[in-house]
């Protein structure tokens, strides 16, 4: 989902910098990379919510910090010129209109997005969907290095995906791939039809079931608290018995929706992201529970937590460059 015009900042590999941020919800990350890949710093902010321009202005004043401070790092021979800046972002920006769309910060959608990042950097931008770059962050030097595809999920606030063949994110000509999670759940049981209203307007998404939000939501439906998704799991390591029917639940429908995926685009390697990656019972019982459901007679699959953890999208955004 990157744009890919422009063309890359020139210098030597040597003085090369690569800045990449991760556009969440919640938060804007920054990083930068030297040439070899290796960090050289990282910012953290909370991100604007419902106010677009406060968002443009913010993640320029993180570009700037790092661009500043890298070129200090890297010493004589570094200039903005060598450095190059790619971003993450909900949602993607539409082939058609050049706007965004799909972003669950609804805010950003209709947007030229693109276009008034350049203006306020003065300098070119690569965008892509932030799961496309937790995915190829993983897939380069991540959890899935040397694997031929990888199938990068993220489980937080949002659902998302991105698939990486052969090093390349695999995107098509309406910049939706790997939007597994605004598919409805497949194989539903009793009582899961129509499903969760989901912010897109539709019901049954796979986001409206097995985000964080969506854990959190079913907990306090079967009588719980209103608790985070982690709170839910330290209650269901202590054994109380509504807070694991609850984690059952979930990765009950999370494996289907990830075997429908598989059925599809038979990826080498799934790899997890966002909050939820760190429920460590996913990656013992997800394979078990998808096995049944994978049309094939080597149902075993490779479900991995991220190399990177939470920064795996702005080190993916740092990449996209390449």
């Amino acid at each position: 989902m990157s744009d890919q015009t422009g063309p890359a900042p020139a210098g030597p590999a040597a003085e090369r910098i690569r800045i990449g941020i991760d556009l969440g919800g919640t938060k804007i990350e920054g990083i930068a990379l030297n040439a070899a890949g290796g960090e050289l710093l990282r910012q953290r902010i909370a991100a604007p919510r419902g106010d677009y321009r406060a968002t443009i202005g913010a993640i320029a004043d993180v570009v700037s910090h790092l661009m500043e401070v890298a070129l200090d790092k890297v010493g004589a021979g570094g200039t903005r010129g060598t450095v190059s800046v790619g971003v993450g972002m909900p949602g993607s920006m539409s082939p058609a209109s050049g706007r965004v769309q799909n972003a669950n910060s609804t805010w950003l959608n209709g947007q030229p997005f693109d276009r008034d990042l350049e203006t306020a950097l003065g300098h070119p931008v690569r965008l892509a969907n932030d799961a496309n770059c937790f995915a190829i962050s993983e897939a380069v030097d991540g959890a899935g290095a040397g694997a031929i595809s990888v199938f990068g999920v993220i489980l937080g606030t949002g659902v998302g995906g991105g698939l990486v063949i052969g090093g390349r994110i695999v995107d098509g000509p309406r910049g939706a791939g790997g939007e597994w999670g605004h598919n409805s759940l497949p194989w539903p049981q009793p009582g899961e039809v129509p499903g969760p209203l989901c912010w897109c307007g539709r019901r049954g998404c796979m986001e409206a079931w097995v985000s964080g939000p969506a854990l959190a939501r079913d907990f306090a439906a079967q009588g719980g608290e209103p608790l985070s998704a982690e709170s839910i799991a330290l209650l269901a390591a202590n054994g109380n018995a509504d807070a694991k029917a609850a984690l059952n639940r979930h990765c009950d429908r999370l494996a289907r929706g990830l075997a429908h995926v598989i059925n599809i685009v038979d990826p080498e390697v799934v790899v997890l992201g966002g909050g939820l990656s760190n429920l460590p019972h996913l990656y013992s019982e997800l394979p078990q529970r998808m096995a049944p459901l994978l049309f094939t007679d080597t149902p075993s699959v490779r479900i991995l937590p991220p190399h990177w953890g939470d920064s795996g999208g702005a080190r993916g955004a740092a990449w996209l460059w390449e």
